[in-house]
């Protein structure tokens, strides 16, 4: 029991504090009779009267104290109540017990009228709508008319890339353009803000996720631009090497000398160290050979640097070169270096004439580094008396048949894949790369 009393001595500051939130403030007049009693009654009457959703409430004033019954279609009707009732003068207290009713037609008729004011605004709206929408119709027809024409996009553009992005950023302004003056018709340019903002955070989150594609996309702006390469122009591009075919938006495609294609996305090769094999028509093309060491090495440079020279598609300028590259065992390394017009000649065919050849003319003159004679002792032999005389070295008479003439290096092979090409960029596929482009 004194467990119970305590609770309602806690409890009871708390209703009280409950019941007077919402009642009038103030001192009560002593004077207050029936006829002011009917008058708050009157004036509350009155008030509800001007308002809807107030028609079931009933009101009885007695000195002072204001009692409501009835139902209203809402809670937060019920306290506005207690708010306009406690604003009129003379009111002691209030006694609210209005209800929220349960009457499904009372509750959906105020969703229906909100419903029919919305209709009758949307179609006295529609035609200031429609003005609206024709204007940013013609503002963006006329924004990708202009951008269809090829003039002057393609003048100001290095290349059909470039003036493709041209043509879509003047899309997008006349298509930002045209929203501005719709909603500046309609009076809601407040939206643009919100909807810029919306598409910034957009933009943002599309950009971090497709990273790599935003920067492959960059590099084959740049690409078009800087032009490293045209077609037919054999490059090394990260350790692949291959005739260039075109370079698109998105890869530049190789096609090696196996007959492969090859794609390189453009980040990569705008980041890597490219060799372009066909920016000058001279080429050249090392070898090395072997000489004996006991040989003449100045006569053996000079033989080797004639035969060079004498060689029909070795060029004169720049010239032919032959140096001491290395000293082994038994030999002496000869480096050799010769120039070619790769337009005309075979890199690689010319090499291997050149290596037949000289090493042709080192035979004939007897300086070619012989092969070595080891002698192998078993394990356990019984040592011999005598060591074995070593056989008698015979002179090298020569080649007893002169070599072969130098045979056709033509460059047919190049040609043969720069027709391969020609025919592949002949078809209808987006390139970059133009004939006339300024390279760097």
């Amino acid at each position: 029991m004194r467990v119970l009393a305590l609770l309602l001595c806690l409890l009871l500051p708390i209703s009280a504090q409950a019941q007077t939130t919402d009642q009038p403030s103030g001192t009560i007049n002593v004077t207050e009779d029936a006829a002011q009693d009917a008058a708050i009654a009157t004036r509350i009457r009155d008030i509800m009267g001007e308002l809807e959703g107030f028609e079931d409430v009933t009101v009885s004033v007695s000195s002072g104290i204001v009692t409501l019954r009835g139902r209203t279609l809402d809670a937060p009707s019920s306290q506005r109540l207690n708010d306009l009732v406690g604003r009129i003068e003379g009111v002691v207290a209030i006694e609210n017990e209005v209800t929220e009713t349960t009457d499904v037609v009372q509750r959906l008729n105020p969703a229906v009228d909100r419903f029919k004011a919305r209709g009758q605004q949307i179609i006295a709206f529609l035609p200031l709508a429609m003005i609206a929408l024709t204007l940013f119709i013609l503002i963006v027809w006329f924004g990708f008319f202009i951008a269809r024409r090829e003039q002057p996009w393609n003048r100001l553009a290095p290349n059909a890339f470039i003036a493709d992005i041209y043509r879509q950023v003047l899309r997008l302004i006349f298509v930002i353009g045209g929203l501005v003056v719709a909603l500046d018709i309609l009076n809601a340019t407040a939206l643009l803000s919100g909807i810029l903002g919306a598409a910034g955070i957009v933009g943002l989150a599309i950009g971090f996720a497709v990273r790599d594609t935003v920067e492959n996309f960059i590099a084959s702006i740049m690409l078009s631009i800087r032009q490293p390469f045209r077609p037919n122009d054999t490059v090394e591009i990260e350790g692949d090497t291959g005739k260039v075919i075109r370079l698109t938006s998105r890869a530049t495609i190789l096609l090696s000398f196996d007959g492969n294609h090859i794609r390189i996305p453009n980040s990569t090769v705008f980041k890597s160290r490219i060799v372009n094999f066909s920016r000058n028509a001279e080429r050249r093309f090392t070898l090395e050979l072997s000489v004996a060491p006991e040989v003449d090495l100045a006569q053996a440079q000079a033989l080797a640097l004639s035969t060079l020279e004498g060689l029909p598609f070795v060029l004169a300028t720049p010239e032919a070169s032959v140096w001491i590259e290395s000293v082994g065992d038994s030999w002496v390394n000869m480096g050799m270096a010769a120039w070619i017009n790769q337009n005309d000649t075979s890199i690689v065919l010319a090499r291997s004439e050149a290596i037949r050849l000289v090493q042709a003319a080192y035979d004939a003159a007897g300086v070619s580094a012989q092969i070595p004679a080891y002698r192998v002792l078993h394990e356990g032999m019984p040592p011999s008396e005598k060591a074995p005389e070593a056989a008698p070295e015979t002179e090298y008479e020569g080649a007893e048949v002169p070599p072969a003439p130098a045979q056709d290096v033509d460059a047919r092979e190049d040609k043969q894949l720069s027709q391969i090409i020609d025919e592949e960029r002949a078809g209808e596929h987006v390139d970059l790369l133009r004939e006339n482009a300024d390279q760097e």
